[in-house]
């Protein structure tokens, strides 16, 4: 089964991260990345560009774009995992994996419904 982990996060207290400390957040995610790629349980990973950076569409009628995100919570999701595992408990210790790389924030896992793998970014 597929599951997406959703990485959730204050994106001000993140962007505030000096570049070593960033790149010392990756080289530790990277660890757990690589593991999973190995086991070959790893599907697509991204990271988002900030909110400042989103548009959205409404769905009205006419739908009608803005400039940003327009959620007002406290934790944005900056970036998303698709991950093969057996069952829910074996996603929460990929999670868990993840929270040990990178502290602070949540995850939320969610099992994938439809996923069409495609060429990915050119």
């Amino acid at each position: 089964m597929l599951y997406a982990i959703l990485c959730y996060h204050d994106e001000d207290f993140v962007g505030s991260w000096t570049r070593e400390h960033d790149a010392n957040v990756m080289s530790k995610l990277m660890v757990v990345q690589d593991k999973l790629k190995k086991e070959g349980r790893l599907g697509p990973v991204a990271r988002l560009l900030p909110t400042t950076a989103a548009t959205t569409l409404r769905k009205d009628d006419p739908p009608l774009v803005l400039d940003g995100p327009y959620a007002e919570t406290k934790e944005q999701l900056l970036g998303f995992y698709i991950v093969d595992c057996e069952n829910l408990d074996a996603a929460v210790d990929v999670a868990r994996d993840l929270g040990a790389a990178n502290p602070g924030g949540a995850y939320e896992i969610r099992p994938v419904g439809f996923y069409e793998p495609g060429a990915g970014a050119k």
